[in-house]
């Protein structure tokens, strides 16, 4: 069994490799030592202990106050028992007795280990409490050790006892990591389990894209430059309007760089993500309108009390307006916080629009209808769709490939089936000039 030098040598090494202070380590090994004697003597155990670190000695003196009755054994001995070492002992006066390692046993100096390695984590998670509750938001960097059912396993490069994840859904799913690629991800949250707090990373969350922004633009790092809203469809497109505090500054260019590096820099760490930088404004109707880009819209106008903004763009603009699968008008609407509808000005003038038009019109009252009332979807399509939540028309009208095939009971020919019938829908409304929504 080893002696307290060799104990006082392994206590170093452990506070060491768990990068603690040294000034801990005196107390790791009272800690340690205390429950060994608590093991030994009983609960309310009292004792002195003095380390030789140039020696390599701990000296560990049992105290017993001399009392009449004994009432507790761990910490009280009786006059008649005490006069046994000393025939002056007084009662209250204090019984030192020194205990030699080898009376620990093997199980006491198990029990101060186990304390000790107790202590070395709760300083561990302690830590990393202190080091990353106040970087929620940054960029961290580390290596892929392992994949679990999709989620990622990282060791962080500055701190590597913390243990970090990006979880599937947190995960841009046109990139393939492999065991040992370094990753960068922005810090999500930091989440407490049984084992101890776990940083939650992502590459999917819009934070990452402000991450990136703020790594790659001084402005924005100095806080000159201001990202206010982000809107984002993770591997296709992100929205980004900033704003500037200095007048002289132009947000846009600076978050673009010159000849485009500085927005070039985060696209490719994206991988090929396409980036729309708008100016942030708080007037809605122009910031709608900005948002929009790269449509240019002719007219707009907002209803407060609904939070909708209706937009007007020529023909030649209505597709761009609109987006593949009607992703610009929506990241658009989500920049902004409005509902946008959109309609072509062929189709404003049809309606009579010389202003705004957000009186319910025959038309939009078509969306609401019932799923079950419409031809082309069979009995176990419309079951798939109502468990999965959708009910109406307008519910599953921007549904693209994959939110179809990833509905709890879809079957690829039912995909296909309801894929089929929304293309036809689609190939309709464009036939007849409406504007997406």
């Amino acid at each position: 069994m080893a002696g307290s030098a060799e104990m006082l040598a392994a206590f170093r090494e452990l506070t060491t490799t768990k990068q603690l202070d040294r000034s801990d380590l005196h107390d790791l090994l009272r800690d340690g030592i205390h429950a060994a004697l608590i093991r030994k003597f009983g609960p309310n155990v009292k004792f002195e202990m003095n380390v030789d670190e140039l020696q390599g000695t701990i000296q560990i003196v049992r105290l017993r106050q001399v009392i009449e009755v004994v009432e507790d054994p761990s910490w009280q001995i009786g006059l008649e028992e005490a006069r046994y070492e000393d025939a002056d002992f007084q009662i209250g006066d204090m019984l030192e007795e020194t205990v030699p390692f080898e009376e620990f046993g093997r199980l006491a100096v198990q029990a101060a280990k186990q304390r000790i390695i107790q202590r070395v984590r709760e300083g561990e998670r302690t830590k990393i409490r202190e080091e990353f509750g106040s970087k929620v938001g940054e960029l961290l960097s580390g290596e892929v050790q392992q994949i679990e059912r999709g989620k990622l396993v990282l060791m962080l490069n500055k701190f590597r006892e913390a243990e970090a994840i990006i979880p599937y859904r947190e995960q841009n799913h046109r990139e393939h990591y492999h065991q040992g690629d370094t990753i960068r991800a922005v810090l999500k949250r930091l989440e407490e389990t049984p084992k101890g707090p776990r940083l939650v990373l992502s590459r999917a969350d819009p934070m990452f894209v402000a991450a990136l922004f703020k790594l790659e633009v001084p402005e924005i790092a100095q806080q000159i430059v201001e990202i206010r809203a982000l809107a984002r469809e993770v591997g296709s497109r992100t929205k980004v309007a900033v704003i500037s505090r200095d007048d002289a500054i132009d947000p846009v260019g600076a978050c673009v760089g010159l000849k485009g590096s500085r927005v070039q820099a985060v696209v490719n760490e994206l991988g090929g993500e396409r980036i729309d930088i708008v100016p942030w404004s708080p007037d809605p109707e122009r910031f709608a309108r900005l948002s929009l880009a790269p449509a240019r819209v002719a007219k707009v106008f907002s209803d407060p009390e609904s939070k909708t903004i209706q937009a007007v763009v020529d023909e030649d603009q209505l597709s761009l307006a609109i987006g593949r699968n009607g992703q610009n008008v929506r990241l658009a609407s989500e920049l902004t916080g409005w509902k946008i509808d959109l309609y072509s000005s062929r189709e404003w003038m049809e309606r009579g629009g010389e202003g705004p038009l957000f009186a319910p019109l025959e038309e939009e009252v078509v969306t609401q209808v019932p799923l079950s009332e419409l031809k082309g979807l069979s009995p176990e399509l419309l079951a798939i769709l109502h468990g999965a939540g959708y009910k109406m028309l307008n519910d599953i009208l921007d549904l693209e490939r994959d939110d179809v095939l990833k509905m709890p009971g879809m079957t690829p020919e039912a995909g296909e089936q309801l894929l089929a019938f929304l293309s036809d829908l689609m190939a309709e409304d464009a036939g007849e000039g409406t504007g997406s929504k």
